[in-house]
């Protein structure tokens, strides 16, 4: 508990603020979905993994403050369940359940969600996004104004509720204390796409967690410092990467890469929760 009030104020020094007593808090990993790599090398920029295949998780997360809740990530839309898996397309995607379903199982009703928060655009991050319009959408700035300008690779579909729809949007510059108090705060670490964001939880009992977004997809890039082909900037994604990596070892965060089956298995299995 020492070490969660310190790493909270930490964080709330960097943004001038006095550190006050954490909320109660609780976090659960949500299955939204897989996606089945046939070419590992889709991740690697260097070609390092020539003849790999991998199979991906599509993770997503709620976490509770008090009474509120945010929704981080939406992974696949619906409209991928029951779609078989493809042996030969580079990627393709596996869902079998929905976000509702699962949030439905703790009793947790889709209006009770008042902020859904992004990592990121890709398609697997905000699949099932558009079910809780009345949420406000919290999205990093840069990723915001890259879908108002139909950049390539970007879709406002999965989003209309907040592009075009009138729900609101806050677009999230550069860090963001999410509620308050430091205990779940939104980090700039762009590159990946250019407002690309990943999650800081302080939780009472099992401490810092972080939720990568798609900072690295599984462990061995993650400990290679490996680049997609397909990230905006390649030296933003390596700054980004140090900078994740030197936040993880000084507050001794649980890190949690959200494609990577075995970092998701950290947390307690659905419906169980992280607190």
């Amino acid at each position: 508990m020492a070490r969660v009030a310190a790493v909270a104020a930490l964080v709330l020094t960097m943004g001038q603020a006095p550190a006050p007593k954490l909320a109660d808090v609780e976090l659960w990993r949500l299955d939204c979905g897989g996606v089945q790599v046939n070419d590992l090398n889709a991740f690697s920029d260097t070609l390092a993994y020539s003849g790999q295949k991998k199979r991906l998780v599509a993770s997503c997360y709620l976490i509770r403050h008090g009474g509120d809740y945010l929704l981080w990530d939406t992974g696949l839309p619906e409209a991928v369940i029951g779609k078989p898996v493809s042996s030969t397309d580079a990627m393709s995607p596996i869902l079998t359940t929905t976000i509702k379903k699962q949030l439905a199982q703790i009793g947790v009703k889709p209006e009770q969600i008042g902020r859904v928060g992004i990592s990121h655009y890709h398609f697997d991050h905000t699949g099932q996004a558009a079910g809780f319009p009345a949420a406000t959408l919290l999205i990093g700035k840069a990723d915001a104004d890259a879908l108002n300008a139909g950049k390539p690779g970007t879709s406002t579909e999965p989003l209309k509720p907040w592009f075009g729809g009138g729900a609101k949007v806050e677009a999230v510059e550069a860090d963001k204390d999410v509620f308050g108090d430091g205990s779940v705060t939104m980090l700039n670490l762009p590159g990946h796409t250019p407002g690309h964001h990943a999650l800081l939880v302080l939780l009472k009992a099992k401490g810092p967690v972080l939720l990568s977004g798609d900072l690295a997809h599984f462990r061995e890039n993650y400990d290679r410092n490996g680049v997609p082909p397909f990230n905006t900037d390649r030296a933003q994604s390596l700054a980004s990467l140090d900078r994740f990596k030197q936040l993880a070892g000084n507050v001794k965060a649980t890190v949690i890469l959200q494609h990577e089956a075995n970092d998701v298995a950290k947390l307690p299995a659905f419906p169980a929760s992280a607190r």
